[in-house]
């Protein structure tokens, strides 16, 4: 199946899901995503993030496209632009690595692969930016429907725990690490992102 890999832009958000499209989890500080959610203004505020990093940092996402149809996505950023990371207990994010703050790939375009090909494009993106790593926070208790990915699979495609957490561990990929994963790990990765349902705001304990 023809495949490709676009950079995030305002072009092309619209492409998101729509459910993903609306979500701010990552965005905004919890007082102002609850404000927007109640506004209906949640779409807007992505939106007005998307730019805002675009304009001062670059590249925060990839979209991939299988026959023309968006099939999945990845967003990451400085933690300086994610108000959200400030949340967890096991923040602060290390300051020589950018923040994976959350990827999905749809259920119908699962198995092919996919999620591979996504976070090699985010590494290849960082090694040409000159970052070392990459970090995210994991959940060690997933139920699914949030959008903190599940520490088990962080840690089966190279994750590497940093500061320990009951439920919210910070991990850490070094870049030379992902460019040198073997296809189990790969496989691994796949079924990470074709578990995540980025939708629901979750409360931090």
């Amino acid at each position: 199946m023809p495949r490709r890999v676009a950079s995030i832009t305002l072009d092309n958000l619209d492409d998101l899901p729509s459910r993903c499209r609306r979500c701010v989890f990552w965005e905004l500080d919890p007082l102002s995503q609850a404000r927007a959610l109640e506004s209906g203004d949640a779409a807007l505020e992505k939106e007005s993030w998307v730019s805002n990093v675009l304009l001062q940092w670059g590249s925060c996402g990839k979209i991939i496209y299988v026959e023309g149809a968006a099939a999945g996505y990845v967003l990451y950023a400085p933690s300086q632009y994610v108000p959200k990371s400030v949340a967890f207990p096991t923040s602060p994010v290390s300051s020589d690595a950018v923040l994976m703050m959350t990827a999905h790939i749809l259920a119908e375009f699962s198995g092919g692969g996919l999620g591979r090909v996504l976070v090699q494009s985010l590494v290849k993106d960082l090694t040409h930016r000159g970052i070392k790593a990459v970090e995210a926070f994991g959940d060690l208790k997933p139920d699914g429907m949030s959008c903190v990915m599940p520490a088990d699979y962080l840690l089966a495609v190279g994750f590497k725990t940093v500061r320990p957490h009951l439920r919210y561990p910070r991990l850490r990929l070094e870049i030379k690490t992902a460019l040198s994963w073997r296809e189990d790990v790969e496989v691994a990765l796949e079924r990470l992102l074709g578990s995540m349902t980025p939708e629901r705001s979750l409360r931090l304990a």
